[in-house]
Formats: C-alpha cells, structure tokens, sequence
C-alpha cells in the first residue's frame, strides 16, 4: 500500500490554487509507493500578516490535520513557513508531522554559518522571529530580507515572475555581501516557483522549504522515526469535537 501524505494548506484557496501549491512538489521528486494530497483548510486566514492573521492560522491548520490519521494517512506536511498548528498536531497525533521552517532552517544551519530569510514583505518577519527563537536558532540568523512586494497566496509568482525573481535575486545579493549570509532560506513555500532561478543564480546554497520538508517526510517515513511523545505528550482528554463545533459548525 501506498504511503499516505496530506499536506495542508494554511488559507482557503480553490481548486487552482491548490493546484498551483501542488506545483512546488514535482511527480519526480515523490518516489515510487508514495500518495501526497494538498489539502486547503475551509476557512481562517488571509495573508498571515499579523499575529491576529496568524493565530488563525493556528486554528484550522490544527483543525485540518486531527483527523489524520483516522483518515489513513502516514504523515502530515503543513504548507507554511509559519510552521503554524505544528506542535499542536505532534501532541494530537502518533504520525509524524512537519513543518517547513523547521526543516529548512536546520537544514540551512547544516550547510553554512550563518543563513537569510528572504521573503516577500516585511510583514512576514514576525512569523520567522518566533519560529527561530522557538527552535534556538536566532544566533544562526545573518538577517531577515524582504522585497516589500504584497504577496498572493493563490496565485503566487505567476505573472510576475521577471520582476519578482529580479527582486529577491537583489536582496539575497545583499544578504550574502553585507550581512554575511552562506545560505538563502526562501521565505515562504508560495515563493518556489524562484528557487530554480536563484540557485542557478547565487554563489550559496538556496533552501527551498515545501520540497525539503517533503524530502525529509520521506525519510522519517522510511527510517519508521516520529516525533517523542515525551516531547509532545498527548492529551489526557480529547476534545476534538468541540474544535470541530466550535470552528466549523457554528451559524
């Protein structure tokens, strides 16, 4: 049978725009016996621009992934840098779950001293200043760069590829000359479709976070490792139903 892996989208999009995240996970890079479903939350968030957008984020991420594993599936990947319901589904859940901030930032601490994020606003950074003091990695940070460019969520890049690419290609020359960056760490899973333009690019390393986190699913998948339920021990009492009331069926 095959691996089972739901992979969810942190804002309501429709059909296209879970086709365009689909997009960042090539059919070459998913090895054979393995199913990998994109799967929009039904409601919350809009741009996680804010710590209000971003609790939000929280709510229905968490919401879309309790039933996981009730559903058959062997892994949960959370489409978000924001990393956002990540611990929250470790504690719920025995399958593992990941998040693509942690597994890129720590794959970019691998690679080099010191890494970027370079993402799409400003309006972003408190996403990353949370994340990497949660996970002890703000001594590895060089800086947080941004194109000041509104994002689109659904969308994403298309359209306006040249003068987008062009930017983030301007900013992350400035973070590897004047903040000391040996790795770039794209800010947002939304932003991959320039991964491949700035790893041909750039001198250093580009971490792309929707297909690392993948990769490392795989593996963990393989290896049969999941996170440590003294880490994140489950709770004495389940209350999935009042999540489910509270947050979906409500008039």
């Amino acid at each position: 049978m095959s691996k089972r892996v739901k992979i969810i989208i942190p804002v309501p999009v429709d059909l296209d725009g879970v086709e365009n995240r689909r997009s960042q996970l090539p059919e070459a890079w998913i090895r054979p016996g393995y199913e990998v479903e994109f799967v929009s939350v039904k409601n919350g968030a809009s741009l996680g621009d804010s710590y209000y957008d971003t609790l939000l984020m929280d709510m229905f991420v968490f919401e879309a992934g309790l039933k996981a594993e009730e559903e058959g599936y062997q892994a949960v990947c959370i489409d978000t840098v924001s990393d956002s319901g990540l611990y929250a589904l470790r504690s719920r859940l025995e399958i593992p779950v990941f998040g693509p901030g942690q597994t890129a930032f720590y794959t970019a601490s691998m690679l080099g001293h010191k890494f970027s994020v370079i993402t799409m606003w400003d309006e972003w950074f408190h996403l990353y200043r949370k994340t990497l003091n949660d996970y002890g990695l703000k001594d590895k940070l060089a800086s947080l760069r941004s194109i000041n460019t509104r994002p689109d969520l659904s969308e994403l890049l298309s359209g306006k590829e040249e003068i987008i690419f062009e930017k983030l290609e301007r900013e992350s020359w400035k973070a590897i000359e004047e903040d000391g960056a040996d790795v770039i760490v794209l800010g947002s899973t939304t932003m991959h479709q320039s991964y491949q333009y700035l790893k041909e690019r750039l001198p250093v390393p580009v971490v792309n976070p929707g297909l690392v986190m993948y990769k490392y699913c795989e593996v963990f998948l393989e290896l049969g490792l999941t996170h440590s339920k003294k880490a994140f021990p489950s709770p004495e009492i389940n209350k999935d139903e009042v999540v489910f009331n509270s947050l979906m069926h409500q008039n």
